[in-house]
């Protein structure tokens, strides 16, 4: 008996590690909202960590070090009642071949998140209906982190969680809370976010997360001119998209993500290439033009 228990232990063990497809550091900030139960946020944070670490969410089976690591911080600004308002900050990074260093793909902060949550209720989730808004959010962004992710190992790689997440919007068209339609906040939520990631007219975006990540930075210990030469011709492809329309969202967010990472890469390049990067990052992100400035300081 006692070896048939620890055999059912061991198949329950190892079903949970092979579910885990994230390393994802989930918090839950409320201390906005006066009088609050702290230990129900606390349990709520501890249920979101099973959510997302007890669900098999993509069919490619990681190893331990594979796994994505992502990061999700809900600040909870106002309730009533159960029903809870704030922002979440999400975060995805991926790492690079032979080296310790990794990338940030996303990195951008929800402004309009809001959900009911019961203590004690269970999280419950099904694919094609919307049982919960906060598991549709959640959902929506781990599926989100997985298309991103795989789209920079392999080109449109992350074309069957894009359609998931895709699915998300489309379920919740109808819902009460905000961030999902398309005529909120000025195009900058949700449903235009997975718009401009599944509209065939720019699907340049999905050759800059290619060409960056799997040509560019991942051939940069062995050959760095080559790596920031395809890491160039990534910033090409997103150039491209905002040529067709300025602008989008995930143009900003991408951006956003990369500005930093492409100074410190293109302060070694060659006068040529520090021209064209500096013209082309202005073009995207006008708003920072002295940031991009700073490439130019080894000349």
């Amino acid at each position: 008996m006692k070896k048939i228990g620890l055999f059912f232990f061991l198949c329950v063990l190892i079903f949970s590690l092979d579910a885990q497809d994230f390393q994802c550091q989930i918090s839950v900030n409320s201390s906005q909202i006066s009088g609050s139960n702290r230990n129900k946020f606390n349990t709520l944070q501890q249920e979101l960590y099973k959510f997302i670490n007890d669900r098999k969410w993509c069919q490619y089976t990681f190893k331990t070090n594979e796994r994505i690591e992502c990061a999700m911080m809900i600040n909870l600004t106002e309730n009533s009642g159960d029903v809870y308002t704030g922002t979440m900050t999400v975060q995805l990074q991926r790492p690079i071949f032979n080296t310790n260093y990794k990338s940030t793909v996303l990195n951008f902060q929800d402004k309009d998140i809001k959900f009911t949550y019961e203590e004690g209720a269970p999280l419950e989730y099904a694919e094609n209906s919307n049982l919960s808004q906060l598991t549709s959010l959640i959902a929506y962004y781990l599926n989100l982190f997985i298309a991103m992710d795989f789209d920079t190992f392999s080109l449109n790689g992350g074309s069957p969680y894009f359609t998931i997440c895709q699915n998300i919007v489309n379920l919740n068209q109808n819902a009460a809370e905000p961030g999902w339609k398309v005529f909120e906040s000025g195009q900058r939520n949700r449903y235009w976010v997975m718009e401009n990631l599944t509209n065939p007219s720019y699907s340049n975006l999905h050759s800059f997360l290619y060409k960056y990540h799997r040509l560019g930075l991942d051939v940069m210990s062995e050959s760095v001119d080559v790596g920031r030469a395809s890491i160039l011709d990534a910033l090409r492809d997103l150039q491209k998209v905002n040529s067709q329309k300025s602008n989008l969202y995930i143009v900003q967010i991408m951006v956003l993500a990369k500005a930093d990472e492409i100074v410190n890469i293109f302060s070694e390049a060659t006068p040529v290439e520090k021209t064209e990067v500096i013209r082309i990052m202005k073009q995207l992100d006008p708003a920072n033009q002295s940031k991009y400035n700073a490439i130019n300081k080894n000349n």
